[in-house]
C-alpha cells in the first residue's frame, strides 16, 4: 500500500513560474529556460509511489533536485504544479493550520548538518518536537530519554551539542525525529557529513531501528553504495528529472543509461547481489521415496550427473546418477539409502561469499530459503556474469577464466555448471 504518492510535480524557481510552466511541460531544457526567462527548472514531471513501511532512497548528484523534491513532501517548498498525497490526502491543498498539524504529527526530518540547538542540552533537543506538540514536561522528558537509549546515547542527556562527536550529534537528530512518533521520516543527506566508519555505524543503526519500527523513510543521498545498502527502492534524478526508479537489483542489473551506469562503476556487486540472483529454478527434483529406476531414467534423459532430493520442501541431499544405477542393481525400493549430503548456501548469502566458495570447490551447491526450503541450484556461469559485468572496451570475465581460477586452487572445473536446472 502506498504511503506517499507524488504525481506530476513541477517546480520552477523564479518570480513568475506559472508563465513558464507550459514550456517546462513541453520539454524546454533547463539551460534554455534560464537563458530565456531567468527562471530555474527545479523539477520536471516527477511521479513516485512510496510504499508504507519501506526505505525509499532518492539519489543524484548536486543540483539533481533530490533535496528540492523531499522538501515538497512537507511543503517546505511549494510545487509549481502537481500533487503530493500522503495517506490519500493532498498535502498541497492543506490550509496553514492543517499543514502545521500535519508537520507535527505525520513527518519528522533529519538534516545533513544535524540542525541541533546549540544552547539546549541533548535531552532538550530530543524533546523539542514534543514541546511543540504540547506534551507535558515530565512525559516529554521520559520519551526523550527512551529514544536516547535507543540510539545509544544514554548518559549524555545533559551534554551540549558542541561536546559531542559528529556521529553522536546525528544520533541526537535521529532521536529527536523518532521521539515525535511521526509515521514518515525524511532524511536529507543525513549521514553525508560523517566519516566513513561512523557513517556505516549510522546506517546499521537506522536498519536496526527500521526493523523494529517499520517507519516509512525517505532517504536522500548522492552515494550509490549507501542507496543500495538502505533502499527498498531507489529513484535517480538528474537535472530535476527522474532517470530511473526501481529496486536496487533493477538499478544494478539494468541501468537505464550512461548516467546511471557511471554511478555503478565502483560498486561491489558481490555485496549487493546474493545467491538468489544466481539460482536456477529446478527442472528435476526427487524425493526420498522416489523409485531408483525412475530416478536413473529421468537423470539419463536430461543428461544430469545428479539431482537434488527433497524431504517435503526441505533439501535432504543429492543423488548421483551412478548411485541411482547402483540402487537399481541392488533392488532397492527407494533411493533414501543412496542420498548423500549436499552443500548449500542461504539465498541471502552475498555473491562475494558465494564466489569464494566456488573457487574452493567444484561440488554442486544448492540454494535454500527459510527453513532450508530448496530453491534451486547455484549457477556458476550466472555468478560470474553478475559479479563481473562487461566494461566498455574490455572483454567480460569468462567461464574459462573461472575454470582457470578454480583449477589454480587445486580443484577441477569439470561439470561446474551442470546442475538440476
Amino acid at each position: 500500500m502506498s504511503k506517499i504518492e507524488v504525481r506530476n510535480i513541477f517546480k520552477i524557481f523564479g518570480p513568475k513560474p506559472e508563465r513558464w510552466l507550459d514550456a517546462a511541460r513541453k520539454g524546454i531544457s533547463k539551460e534554455e529556460l534560464l537563458a530565456k526567462s531567468g527562471h530555474t527548472l527545479g523539477l520536471r514531471d516527477i511521479s513516485l509511489s512510496i510504499e508504507d513501511g519501506s526505505i525509499y532512497v532518492i539519489m543524484g548528484l548536486s543540483g539533481s533536485g533530490k533535496s528540492t523534491l523531499i522538501r515538497h513532501f512537507n511543503r517546505l517548498i511549494e510545487p509549481s504544479a502537481g500533487q503530493i498525497l500522503v495517506d490519500d490526502v493532498d498535502v498541497v491543498t492543506l490550509s496553514k493550520s492543517a499543514l502545521e498539524k500535519f508537520r507535527q504529527q505525520k513527518m519528522s526530518m533529519v538534516f545533513q548538518r544535524f540542525g541541533l540547538f546549540p544552547h539546549r542540552s541533548v535531552i532538550e533537543n530530543v524533546a523539542y518536537g514534543l514541546k511543540v506538540q504540547g506534551m507535558s514536561k515530565t512525559e516529554r522528558r521520559q520519551r526523550a530519554q527512551h529514544w536516547l537509549e535507543q540510539v545509544g546515547l544514554a548518559g549524555f542527556e545533559n551534554q551540549y551539542p558542541h561536546q559531542l562527536s559528529g556521529g553522536m550529534q546525528q544520533r541526537v537528530g535521529l532521536a529527536r525525529a523518532l521521539a515525535t512518533d511521526a509515521e514518515i521520516l525524511l532524511m536529507d543527506e543525513a549521514f553525508s557529513a560523517l566519516d566513513p566508519l561512523i557513517r556505516r555505524e549510522m546506517q546499521d543503526q537506522l536498519l536496526q531501528l527500521q526493523a523494529q519500527l517499520n517507519k516509512t523513510i525517505v532517504f536522500i543521498t548522492h552515494d550509490l553504495d549507501e542507496a543500495l545498502r538502505l533502499g527498498n527502492r531507489i529513484a535517480i534524478l538528474k537535472d530535476g528529472e527522474l532517470i530511473q526508479e526501481g529496486t536496487p537489483e533493477d538499478i544494478l542489473l539494468a541501468p537505464a543509461n550512461d548516467y546511471v551506469q557511471s554511478f555503478l562503476q565502483d560498486v561491489n556487486r558481490g555485496k549487493v547481489l546474493n545467491a538468489a540472483h544466481a539460482c536456477n529454478a529446478p527442472s528435476l527434483t526427487l524425493t526420498m521415496r522416489s523409485r531408483p529406476a525412475h530416478a536413473a531414467e529421468r537423470m539419463a534423459g536430461l543428461d544430469f550427473d545428479y539431482a537434488a532430493v527433497l524431504d517435503g520442501k526441505r533439501l535432504a541431499g543429492i543423488l548421483t546418477r551412478s548411485a541411482a544405477v547402483r540402487a537399481v542393481q541392488e533392488g532397492a525400493r527407494d533411493i533414501a539409502r543412496y542420498v548423500q549430503d549436499m552443500a548449500s548456501v542461504p539465498a541471502t548469502a552475498g555473491l562475494d561469499e558465494v564466489l569464494a566458495r566456488l573457487l574452493r570447490s567444484t561440488e554442486p551447491l544448492a540454494v535454500t530459503g527459510e527453513d532450508d526450503e530448496f530453491l534451486g541450484m547455484l549457477s556458476r556461469s550466472k555468478v560470474v556474469e553478475l559479479v563481473t559485468p562487461a566494461i566498455e572496451g574490455t572483454e567480460p570475465f569468462s567461464n574459462d577464466d573461472m575454470a582457470e581460477a578454480v583449477e589454480s586452487s587445486g580443484t577441477s572445473s569439470e561439470n561446474t555448471d551442470r546442475s538440476v536446472a
